[in-house]
């Protein structure tokens, strides 16, 4: 269902043809983010991607906008841990005038002074507005823990210290090293041909440098204890990121990690929503998460709970997740954890742009492309010990770090208490 192909240079074409469909999802992706910074740059790849949408060789500023926007598409791009990526969705009659937008945005980006001045002052006032969004402020502080000292466990966005630092020498500097043909992948969905993007794809990036693919420092975890950070503020209630060192994205424990995440946290029928939620009211939003990365992945658990009752939900929340590490999960339960992953994934790959995301991702990242059969057989294999085995192995005590931000001087203590998985 998948054709891939690699060029002499490096850089590799991924798409998935929907001839039923009437539109196409483009995306270029850059093997690079923010665990590829260091303490001085930190923040560099975001302010490089939004940089390429403020004109290119070809496009001005504004024609990069209404050229898509003009043919009823949408453009945008976005920065991760360990990706950059810039995507279109149009109607399909227009492929070759996304293709042409993104390249020119990615290869022949102005990076102009002026540009990078204004565009400054909105990352900054993009950092401040997070800070002062306790919801997302709180998983920042939950990195910090996670991966202290690290690139990882800093903000994709950087520090407005950072941020003002970089210079535009720094910027194309960057680009240089980490742009490079080995480190691309050009992924794309719906109604199209893969030979004929081929042969575009391959005479716009024919020229591109054939550098080496790019590295990062590897995590360093040596967490023995529970840790905990607070960050007081005068909120309505209190925040909650609980977090655990997880599995690394190639990890043939992963399908199970990901249904143990359904089973706790996932949805309106997962057992945290259940207990602390529709049972004893503590919570108006809660659930769980789950990362992977290269070398690493975390498991996480978030909730705005009443300020008055965070031991409470601290103590509920580690209850359940030591009931799963004890018990084993009911075999309905577990038969509807499968059917819900698998549900939401066939969902998602009806759409040209969540699969576009999907298959650029897994190239990017594993130069693979599970196929629906090889995630079936994965997921359906999943047994209840499994399930036991994997929750023992993430949701340690000494691997527990708990971030909060609300009212709470004074009641470090009263929390450090509740830290124990019974």
């Amino acid at each position: 269902m998948y054709t891939k192909t690699k060029l002499g240079n490096g850089l590799k074409v991924v798409t998935h043809s929907m001839p039923d469909m009437r539109s196409i999802a483009l995306g270029i992706w850059v093997n690079v983010g923010g665990r590829y910074e260091n303490q001085k740059n930190k923040g560099i790849a975001h302010f490089l991607e939004h940089l390429l949408f403020k004109g290119s060789k070809k496009y001005s500023i504004h024609q990069i906008k209404e050229s898509i926007e003009g043919i009823g598409g949408s453009l945008n791009g976005f920065t991760s841990e360990e990706f950059t990526c810039y995507l279109v969705k149009t109607p399909a009659q227009h492929l070759n005038l996304s293709l042409s937008v993104l390249s020119d945005m990615v290869i022949n980006p102005l990076i102009l002074s002026q540009e990078m001045e204004k565009e400054r002052t909105v990352i900054i006032e993009e950092i401040k507005m997070y800070r002062d969004m306790p919801q997302s402020h709180v998983y920042e502080l939950l990195d910090e823990l996670l991966w202290p000292k690290q690139p990882l466990g800093l903000s994709i966005a950087g520090s407005i210290d950072t941020v003002s630092r970089l210079t535009r020498e720094d910027v194309l500097s960057f680009k240089e090293s980490y742009y490079t043909a080995p480190n691309l992948v050009v992924s794309a969905c719906g109604n199209l041909e893969h030979k004929r993007l081929l042969e575009c794809v391959e005479k716009i990036f024919k020229d591109r440098s054939r550098k080496e693919h790019n590295i990062f420092s590897p995590v360093v975890e040596r967490q023995k204890i529970p840790q905990l950070k607070i960050f007081n503020k005068a909120t309505e209630q209190t925040h909650l990121a609980m977090g655990f060192h997880g599995l690394e994205r190639s990890h043939p424990d992963r399908f199970v990690l990901a249904l143990v995440h359904i089973i706790l946290g996932a949805n309106m029928s997962s057992r945290l929503f259940n207990e602390v939620r529709e049972k004893k009211g503590l919570a108006y939003e809660i659930g769980t998460q789950v990362k992977f990365f290269q070398d690493t992945g975390a498991f996480l658990v978030h909730a705005g709970i009443d300020n008055s009752k965070v031991s409470l939900a601290i103590e509920l929340i580690l209850k359940e997740l030591a009931k799963i590490k004890k018990e084993f999960v009911s075999a309905d339960e577990l038969k509807r954890a499968k059917e819900f992953y698998l549900g939401q994934l066939t969902l998602a790959l009806e759409d040209t742009l969540d699969h576009m995301l999907w298959i650029g991702e897994s190239v990017a990242s594993l130069d693979k492309i599970f196929t629906w059969n090889e995630i079936l057989r994965s997921v359906k294999k999943v047994s209840r010990p499994d399930i036991k085995r994997v929750a023992n192995t993430i949701l340690k005590q000494g691997n527990l770090n708990l971030s909060l931000i609300g009212p709470l001087e004074g009641r470090e203590k009263e929390i450090n208490d509740c830290l124990e998985i019974h």
